[in-house]
């Protein structure tokens, strides 16, 4: 019998589904118009969106990685300033990010519950579960997926590791996350050449000195090792050319070791806490279908610019009805010209991402040309020509590095 972990209030309750509407489509390198779009980006609440999707998605997820809030009860704010002195954070320009706050493990161990049973009903037959945590509370969640996945589910605890200061003076630093690999069935995908790794090359020395040094088995040097279940990766604040300002945001390695392992070209890959967008990038560009959600703006805004420079496929921007999603009049004009659009420089110096909607129907915005921010150094476009014969109706957003969002309708 399973040991279940128990607390005053633990029930699971069929939630209320989203009502789940396309906000956008986004052509990223052309397609547009025509193209099918079967990747999706969501912004709302993941158990009311999980919820929606299971009359289409039920058993039919290939992988799922989940990085949920830790229980760390802290407040985390986003960097969206450029070129600054990563040695100098007091001189960093910040806007909100989210929040990890609960008012007891109770309150914290309702929220994660729910998810994961959902998680574990939209996942297919063959399908794996990623669920990334750290000391906080990674204990209550295996007691909670030993429950909902079965005893014998568990296929790998990972530790990744990773450098960094810390201010931590009466305890070992603590330098590591928990990742708990769960399966659905014993058909699990693992496809552990895709994720081969070079042996050290001490020990390929070894082996070339002595042939007993593995107790007589002589491994294939040249084909590599499955790697162990401890990863270094760097985390993000030291990979400058990844680093989107997103707090908390993990590094493409880990995301990509996970996808190759665990899925398939084509298969369906879900992060309902999709952050800085890391799982949707990676699957992308690995040639996997992608699903995406996360509660926060920053974050779905934060993904989306950066499957508009890494995709080669269209998405959609989806939202529950219940999420705001305010759309403002620019400050300043946009303008066309010929077959382009331009924004002025006192606005330019302030967009984080912009995008142009060629032939606007009014309802659901179709972004043929968008415009993003760099990562590291240099100036967002200030104009973006338009793909082939624009209708006399265009439409322009615009998102401020604060967050703003802007629309203008212009005629031709």
């Amino acid at each position: 019998m399973t040991p279940l972990l128990t607390w005053p209030g633990k029930q699971l309750s069929d939630p209320v589904p989203a009502s789940l509407t396309t906000e956008a489509i986004t052509y990223p390198r052309g397609g547009y118009p025509t193209a099918q779009p079967e990747d999706r980006l969501i912004l709302g609440d993941n158990l009311s969106i999980m919820a929606a999707l299971l009359p289409e998605y039920e058993g039919r997820i290939h992988l799922i990685y989940a990085d949920p809030p830790f229980f760390s009860n802290r407040k985390y704010r986003a960097r969206i300033g450029r070129g600054e002195d990563s040695r100098k954070p007091a001189e960093w320009q910040m806007a909100e990010g989210y929040g990890d706050h609960w008012p007891d493990i109770d309150s914290y161990l309702d929220f994660l519950y729910p998810r994961l049973a959902l998680m574990h009903r939209l996942l297919a037959p063959d399908g794996t579960l990623y669920l990334h945590l750290d000391w906080h509370a990674d204990a209550y969640a295996r007691l909670l997926l030993d429950e909902i996945f079965g005893s014998g589910s568990l296929l790998n605890e990972i530790i990744w590791t990773y450098h960094g200061p810390s201010p931590i003076k009466r305890a070992f630093n603590r330098k590591h996350d928990t990742i708990l690999a769960c399966v659905k069935g014993k058909g699990y995908t693992f496809n552990a050449d895709a994720v081969r790794e070079p042996y050290n090359p001490n020990t390929v020395k070894t082996f070339k000195s002595s042939r007993k040094a593995g107790f007589g088995k002589v491994p294939d040097l040249k084909r590599g090792k499955v790697p162990e279940d401890w990863w270094y990766f760097p985390v993000v604040a030291r990979l400058h050319n990844e680093r989107t300002g997103y707090p908390t945001q993990k590094p493409e390695a880990l995301l990509e070791r996970i996808i190759l392992a665990s899925s398939n070209p084509g298969d369906l890959v879900a992060d309902f806490f999709c952050g800085s967008g890391t799982t949707a990038h990676a699957a992308a560009r690995l040639g996997r279908r992608f699903i995406a959600a996360d509660a926060t703006w920053r974050a779905v805004h934060t993904t989306r610019s950066r499957l508009a420079v890494s995709s080669a496929s269209p998405f959609t921007l989806e939202r529950d009805s219940a999420a705001p999603f305010p759309l403002a009049s620019p400050p300043f004009p946009v303008t066309l010209s010929g077959g382009t659009i331009a924004v002025p420089d006192e606005m330019r110096l302030d967009l984080d991402y912009w995008e142009v909607d060629p032939a606007w129907d009014g309802k659901v915005f179709k972004s043929a040309a968008q415009a993003v921010r760099p990562v590291r150094s240099g100036e967002i476009p200030g104009s973006l020509a338009l793909p082939g014969d624009p209708s006399p109706d265009i439409c322009v957003r615009l998102v401020t590095v604060g967050g703003e969002q802007y629309q203008v309708e212009i005629k031709k």
